[in-house]
């Protein structure tokens, strides 16, 4: 087929050489930071119709959003710690009857039983965290009443008020307030075995008893089957129960290594 040579009419031509106009891309806007201390919350319409940012209303009052409880001065926080010293240097009694040489002070006693209680892991309606406050202030009247025994023939009802007098005494030099009353109700609650978490303690309490008499054996050479004894059928949890069943276990294993 032929091709023509013939160039195309001049209003063709024309419209051959247009172009179409470059579209235009609307240009985004950054959002428009708010002024400090103003709140994301909208007011009445601007302009334009787009709500107007509104100042959050400054508190009245400071006062109003300070703490409600003071903690303890320094003063009362130091007093209470010193106080608190004797649990380090006063030595277990129990020991001291059986003539152990650089027994165990409360402290150490306490420290290792609030140990138990962070280890023994998550346990069904326990509050672990309470265990190991408890753990840590059911001796604490010792600092001032010392460590009484059994061999000294003071009445239990007699021992538990001394201690509660002494407990009262140390949280008035604390300064008294939410921490001390705290410190009370962990207290009566390991006294009066009011909870899970005391019998738990009760339990840590005993085991760590004759733990450290197993302990002592061994370094020291002596029987002391007194403590294995006032525990024996006494452990109200199954991880006390546990515990002190590995604790006679090992003992029975290394009584026969001796023999």
């Amino acid at each position: 087929m032929a091709v023509s040579s013939r160039l195309p009419s001049q209003p063709a031509a024309r419209g051959l050489l247009r172009r179409t106009p470059p579209r235009i891309l609307p240009v985004e806007r950054a959002p428009r930071r708010l002024a400090l201390g103003v709140r994301a919350v909208s007011g009445g319409p601007g302009p334009g119709g787009s709500p107007v940012p509104r100042r959050s209303p400054a508190p009245a009052d400071a006062a109003a959003v300070a703490p409600t409880s003071a903690p303890s001065s320094a003063a009362s926080a130091i007093d209470f710690l010193t106080l608190c010293h004797r649990l380090k240097t006063t030595k277990r009694k129990g020991w001291i009857n059986h003539s152990i040489k650089g027994p165990e002070s409360i402290a150490d006693h306490m420290y290792r039983m609030a140990l138990m209680a962070l280890i023994a892991g998550d346990l069904p309606a326990v509050d672990r965290e309470r265990c190991i406050k408890i753990a840590i202030v059911h001796d604490i009247a010792e600092a001032i009443v010392g460590d009484i025994t059994p061999s000294d023939g003071i009445p239990k009802a007699e021992k538990s008020r001394r201690e509660q007098a002494a407990l009262d005494e140390m949280c008035e030099v604390l300064g008294g307030g939410p921490i001390a009353d705290e410190i009370k109700e962990l207290w009566e609650e390991y006294e009066n075995n009011s909870s899970i978490e005391a019998n738990l303690v009760k339990d840590f309490d005993k085991v760590e008893m004759i733990l450290q008499a197993l302990e002592y054996e061994k370094e020291h050479g002596k029987v002391l089957d007194e403590f294995f004894l006032s525990t024996a059928g006494k452990f109200q949890t199954e991880i006390g129960k546990s515990w002190a069943a590995e604790v006679n276990a090992r003992r029975k294993e290394g009584c026969g290594k001796q023999k």
